[in-house]
């Protein structure tokens, strides 16, 4: 052990050098660099302690100020093992600089996965305007380089979702009064820090392809060639001239980009730093005033409205001092934090303590809200979107979320609910509460508190019909887990509105109605009979008896009042009736493509339908079905004949990153499935891709289109027979039924559209 001062801006070690040594910190800063970012380490942390199973270093280190460390030779985990064998007080250091780095790492990949998606959205949607405007005045559009080659970002590598809670844990446990115990084992302190290291370099791995996808996407922004998308606005901006009536949107979408990719550490600065100076310089030459973009915070009137918020919201609810004094301290503490989402002990308690009050708050003002007809917009703004201040949303968010205010409708004939319009839903008797996370509905749920005595039979008459009882039900069982599930950052939630969440343009971000039904109709078009199931045509039973047709019924979306970047299909059906709308739930501002996570819920609808249809025997090859089909093919994977030894491992492979869930590996294989099978680009093996053929099959003029290609010749040939088959038994069924001078029902003849695979939406 050495100690030594560094002076300020010097290198401690950088990405490529051999791992020698372990630094502690005594006094000073460091600064340590990754792909795309970087974090600091204080007094108490420990330099390399995340690299330990790395012959060299893959961070780059550097001193912020004058630095003092202790130097500890490592040369393997042996030394380490005598060193926090003999020196067990360090050993607690070691292990609290490695949880908080590994925490810092984790939510590091959080959010720029949501980067990585957020800029693949905005470039798809910023290319759309470009070409709108160019049809609009007549004007060819220009194809960017390589635009085929522009995909989603999977994160398919990502690290486990519970690794943060996991170190967070082990950081409280080590600053406890037990800690003192459990560094006296050096071998857990080793293998802590050994399993932290491999995590660490898993992260590490994840944010450096991000980095690299995050530099593909900026590309299209920016190049050298100037084939991109900057310059493809700034020539229409220049061709429109400045008396067009759409030079003014225009302008702020060139603004919005600019200021975006500004931000973007993978993008190449100095080419946009001299791209927007010329173009600044010719804006200015042709004298168009910049300060005509409206700016939303000088609203004046709309901030008048939303000043004291908090306070308009709190003596709407009513609620007893305690609870509106509680409330309101524990908000202005998170207000005061300046990490909204640390890790440390007494944030995760607040953040606790406010997700628990608010849910108890947006209970009262539903109920008041159904009993009183001028209800103020903070308190709706709050229903909506979780909104409670207007400094906590960010003015600018706060002013824009106001004017969305004045935009929302019920859409519920579109099967598409904000929270609150679903609650309302439930109290008007149009909808019945979800299950709970023990499969009960509230029937179910009512006949078990009277089968153990909590409720009489008087009781539970009364709670049958009782509208408050229902929505109380939904706002206990369901409401709190989806709207952490929808948030997705579960270790770091808050359900409140808050400025530090909103990591993309809102307006982008805002899930609508036609944004809903455009990916569906976009997943439809290549898996037509998602939303199908079998049943009896009961309207027509005495003509066509126990003939069996198929029936669209697409799901009810709710909206959960949060910023977040999950989709969750919290059921199938409702209650027990197959024959009705699943229910899935996505954020009202949702910051991943909206387009996949619609894809993954598909999948997951599909795969739960089928279970929830075939029962117990869900899983049993005898009874030929989706699941029991896929199960198989997982289950025995390693004797099929049928795949190659790469198409094994990857199988493998894929299991491990599933978790070992065949339903997570089916919803993987989906999403392939429709983002890339479905448009003529093979990304599966034989096996799953004759499954999915066979249950999720492609409509006629996919299938048109694939007839030559080999891969799909042999399971196109058993489909188009089956096909033949049912088609020829429901001409035979039709002609029957136009002899015997019966009028053919609807249902029969959307049935032959459904077979044929030509049914129009």
């Amino acid at each position: 052990m050495a100690g030594i001062t560094l002076e300020k801006d010097s290198l401690v070690y950088e990405y490529g050098q051999p791992m020698t040594a372990i630094h502690l910190i005594t006094s000073g800063k460091v600064t340590v660099s990754y792909p795309g970012g970087s974090y600091q380490l204080g007094k108490g942390d420990v330099i390399g302690v995340c690299e330990i199973c790395s012959e060299i270093h893959f961070l780059t280190c550097r001193a912020d100020e004058e630095t003092s460390i202790l130097t500890y030779s490592f040369t393997n985990i042996a030394v380490l093992d005598d060193l926090l064998k003999n020196h067990p007080d360090i050993a607690r250091l070691f292990i609290l600089s490695a949880c908080y780095q590994i925490t810092t790492l984790l939510e590091r990949c959080s959010i720029s996965e949501l980067k990585c998606s957020s800029l693949h959205q905005n470039l798809l949607n910023n290319y759309e305007k470009y070409s709108l405007l160019c049809n609009r005045y007549r004007i060819p559009p220009r194809t960017l380089d390589n635009w085929e080659e522009v995909d989603a970002y999977l994160g398919e590598e990502a690290p486990d979702l519970w690794l943060s809670d996991y170190y967070l844990g082990l950081s409280h446990l080590y600053t406890g009064e037990q800690s003192k115990y459990l560094v006296q084992a050096s071998a857990v302190s080793v293998g802590l820090l050994r399993k932290c290291s491999l995590d660490f370099r898993r992260a590490f791995t994840v944010l450096e392809e991000q980095f690299r996808y995050l530099q593909q996407i900026t590309g299209y922004y920016f190049n050298s060639s100037r084939n991109d998308l900057f310059d493809f606005y700034t020539s229409l901006y220049y061709k429109l001239g400045q008396d067009c009536a759409d030079i003014r949107e225009l302008t702020m979408d060139l603004n919005r980009i600019i200021t975006e990719l500004r931000d973007n550490p993978a993008i190449d600065a100095e080419l946009l730093e001299q791209r927007v100076s010329s173009f600044e310089k010719n804006i200015a030459r042709l004298q168009t005033p910049s300060s005509d973009i409206s700016n939303p915070e000088a609203d004046t009137a709309v901030l008048s409205e939303l000043t004291g918020s908090l306070n308009i919201i709190l003596e709407f609810a009513g609620s007893d001092a305690g609870f509106i004094t509680s409330f309101r301290e524990h908000v202005y503490a998170y207000k005061q934090l300046p990490d909204k989402f640390a890790t440390d002990e007494d944030s995760c308690q607040l953040r606790a303590d406010i997700t628990k009050e608010f849910y108890s708050l947006y209970s009262l003002i539903f109920e008041r809200t159904m009993e009183t007809a001028s209800v103020p917009a903070p308190v709706m703004m709050f229903l909506y979107f979780g909104y409670v201040d207007e400094e906590l949303a960010g003015i600018s968010n706060a002013v824009y979320l106001r004017g969305l205010l004045d935009t929302m409708s019920d859409h519920s004939s579109q099967g598409v609910y904000t929270f609150y319009d679903w609650l309302v839903a439930i109290y008007q008797g149009k909808k019945e509460p979800s299950r709970n996370e023990f499969e009960l509905d509230y029937n179910d749920y009512l006949h078990r508190q009277k089968a153990t005595g909590t409720i009489t039979d008087a009781e539970l008459k009364d709670l049958e019909n009782d509208a408050k009882a229902k929505v109380n039900y939904e706002l206990r069982n369901m409401f709190p887990a989806v709207n952490k599930i929808t948030y997705g950052r579960i270790s770091i939630f808050c359900p409140l509105f808050c400025a530090d969440n909103v990591l993309k343009d809102l307006d982008g971000s805002y899930v609508t109605v036609s944004k809903l039904a455009k990916n569906i109709e976009q997943i439809k078009k290549i898996d037509y009979s998602a939303y199908y199931r079998e049943s009896f045509d009961m309207e027509n039973i005495n003509v066509l008896g126990k003939e069996i047709v198929h029936f669209e019924y697409l799901p009810d979306i709710i909206l959960t009042p949060n910023v977040g970047i999950r989709g969750s299909m919290w059921q199938e059906i409702e209650g027990k009736r197959r024959n009705s709308s699943g229910r899935m739930l996505i954020s009202i501002f949702h910051l991943e493509d909206l387009y996949l996570t619609m894809i993954r819920l598909t999948g997951e609808f599909r795969w739960e339908l089928c279970k929830r249809i075939q029962g117990t025997r869900w899983n049993d090859i005898s009874e030929l079905s989706l699941t029991s089909e896929y199960f198989d093919y997982i289950q025995f994977y390693r004797k099929n004949h049928d795949l190659s030894s790469e198409a094994k491992e990857r199988v493998r492979t894929g299991l491990q990153r599933a978790k070992n869930s065949f339903k997570e590996m089916f919803v993987r294989d989906y999403i392939m499935w429709i983002m890339f099978e479905g448009t003529g680009s093979p990304r599966l093996n034989k096996v799953s891709r004759k499954i999915l053929f066979t249950y999720c099959p492609f409509p006629a003029e996919i299938r048109k289109t694939l007839e030559q290609n080999p891969l799909y010749t042999e399971i196109m040939g058993q489909f188009e027979m089956k096909r033949a088959q049912r088609l020829h038994h429901i001409n035979v069924l039709i002609k029957k039924l136009r002899n015997g001078g019966v009028s053919v029902p609807a249902s029969i003849e959307k049935e032959k559209e459904y077979v044929e695979g030509t049914i129009s939406s």
